[in-house]
């Protein structure tokens, strides 16, 4: 009986003496083995494994698939001294396993350390920016610029940083306030220089539109004095062509033009002297006038 144990003892012995040569990697993970607290190999390939037992072989298992990072909000203080806040989130893996083991042991240490390294990145780049810029279609090249800083500065830790997005991005109240202030201002001065535009060219239109006005008035000025001085012509003809055919009709005619003129009823009397020539018409043949003498 006594033997017995004593074989079952040293089966169990081997049994956990062959457990600890053997561990498994998986495919997400990846391994250390360490020789007396230091780095023996890296094992970046998954399936079954072998060691020595402790204290001779140690192991420890690090992830190998991505991580995510956020940072707290950062205050950044640019050039124009506009203040405003930030807060990133990033994604990283551990790219150098052994690096890692001694920079920061482990992903808990590691952690507080990517976070500072990302929120300096994202203060220095942040901070040369204007406060538009990240709001416009700069917004990828300024990322990819805090990437690339980030993942220089953590290469130290053994950690690739591979992305990193903005979470947070805002103004405080006062610097809000200024910003909407100088928005305003901005506009206004657009404004303003749109009216003077405008009025610029209101007033040369104008000043074309009087100068064709007065060409043109002038042009039909000419053109009326023109046909007028034809139509008098054209009436003085008739009225000599007509004085030729009969002097006595024509002279008939004018009289009664100017008896209609002058006895039209707005004269209440008339002073004159009915031998007068004016009344040559309207004496009878024997030569009194029908015209009676003026009280």
């Amino acid at each position: 009986m006594t033997k017995g144990r004593i074989i079952g003892g040293i089966l169990v012995a081997l049994l956990l003496l062959v457990w600890s040569t053997v561990f498994i990697v998986d495919e997400r993970k990846q391994a250390l083995v360490l020789a007396f607290g230091k780095v023996d190999r890296v094992i970046d390939e998954p399936g079954l494994h072998f060691k020595l037992p402790p204290p001779f072989n140690t192991k420890i298992i690090y992830e190998k698939r991505i991580l995510p990072l956020e940072t707290n909000e950062v205050t950044i203080l640019p050039e124009d001294g506009k203040r405003r806040v930030a807060a990133a989130f990033a994604r990283w893996r551990i790219a150098d396993a052994q690096r890692f083991r001694e920079a920061v042991a482990d992903v808990d240490n590691a952690l507080p350390r990517l976070e500072k390294v990302l929120s300096d990145s994202l203060g220095k780049v942040l901070g040369s920016e204007s406060a538009d810029a990240l709001l416009s279609n700069q917004r990828q090249d300024i990322l990819q610029r805090v990437t690339q800083l980030a993942a220089t500065e953590a290469r130290s830790l053994g950690v690739s940083i591979l992305d990193v997005r903005i979470r947070t991005w805002f103004l405080p109240d006062q610097t809000l306030e200024a910003t909407y202030d100088r928005m305003v201002q901005d506009r206004n001065a657009i404004a303003r220089g749109l009216r003077a535009d405008g009025e610029e060219k209101a007033r040369r239109i104008r000043a074309v539109a009087e100068k064709q006005a007065v060409e043109l008035v002038a042009e039909a000025n000419r053109e009326a004095t023109t046909r007028k001085g034809i139509a008098d012509a054209e009436r003085n003809a008739i009225f000599a062509d007509a004085y030729g055919q009969d002097v006595e009709f024509f002279s008939f005619q004018r009289s009664l033009s100017a008896y209609e003129k002058a006895l039209d009823g707005s004269n209440s009397s008339i002073v004159m002297s009915p031998d007068s020539d004016f009344f040559e018409y309207l004496r009878d043949r024997d030569g009194a006038s029908n015209v009676a003498a003026p009280r």
